[in-house]
């Protein structure tokens, strides 16, 4: 009698799990899987890469839903940001990612460049415009300068354009789970399903390294 409640209580708890992760994630509907599973850069924690473009609508939109996800992700799995360059107009975006990460800016200006492009109509891809900007925000402007203008970050930029074509991305806001699997919104057909497929593809992905569930 012990036994066999025990095993009620444990198929009831699963089901639980299974209806709060949503249903499941299914290949070719709500994710692919890459034909070419490429290397991660997150060593032994399963990574998440955001390919994304400053100007993109969508990914402004998404950028609040997605900071709150972060927020929930298990401590064996890291985030990683790639600006896409799919055409030149996109550069100046990467440039100014990169040249963020540099200074260590970004946990403090990411959001403000999505506002600055979709809320306050500032044209930050214009060297003057930004430089203005970037002052405003308390930020030594020569500096910034020489960093965005730099070989370095100009080299970094271009890797978008590879890694975006490596991935088989076409769009953004796109994210892919351990080089192996790919999704997104408009594949999902929503936000709060892009997380759930996120956090099966996490699970999914943790299972294939042979590890076990970390506590967030």
């Amino acid at each position: 009698m012990f036994t066999r409640a025990m095993a009620f209580i444990a198929a009831a708890a699963f089901s639980l799990s299974a209806l709060a992760a949503g249903p499941e994630a299914f290949e070719g509907h709500d994710y692919t899987r890459l034909q070419i599973p490429q290397p991660v850069a997150t060593g032994k924690q399963v990574e998440v890469l955001e390919f994304f473009w400053y100007r993109c609508p969508h990914c402004s939109q998404l950028e609040p839903e997605l900071n709150t996800w972060l927020k929930t992700l298990p401590k064996d799995a890291q985030m990683r940001r790639i600006p896409a360059v799919f055409r030149d107009d996109w550069m100046p975006g990467a440039k100014l990612y990169y040249t963020l990460k540099q200074m260590n800016l970004l946990d403090s200006l990411h959001h403000k460049v999505f506002d600055a492009y979709h809320v306050e109509n500032i044209n930050l891809d214009d060297p003057a415009v930004l430089g203005g900007w970037i002052a405003k925000q308390g930020v030594d402007r020569k500096k910034f300068e020489s960093i965005y203008n730099s070989f370095s970050t100009q080299s970094k930029a271009t890797q978008g354009a590879r890694l975006a074509t490596n991935y088989g991305i076409t769009g953004v806001p796109a994210f892919v789970i351990d080089g192996k699997y790919a999704t997104s919104v408009g594949m999902t057909g929503s936000e709060s399903r892009l997380f759930e497929v996120l956090d099966q593809l996490i699970v999914k992905a943790r299972a294939e390294r042979g590890g076990k569930k970390s506590a967030r």
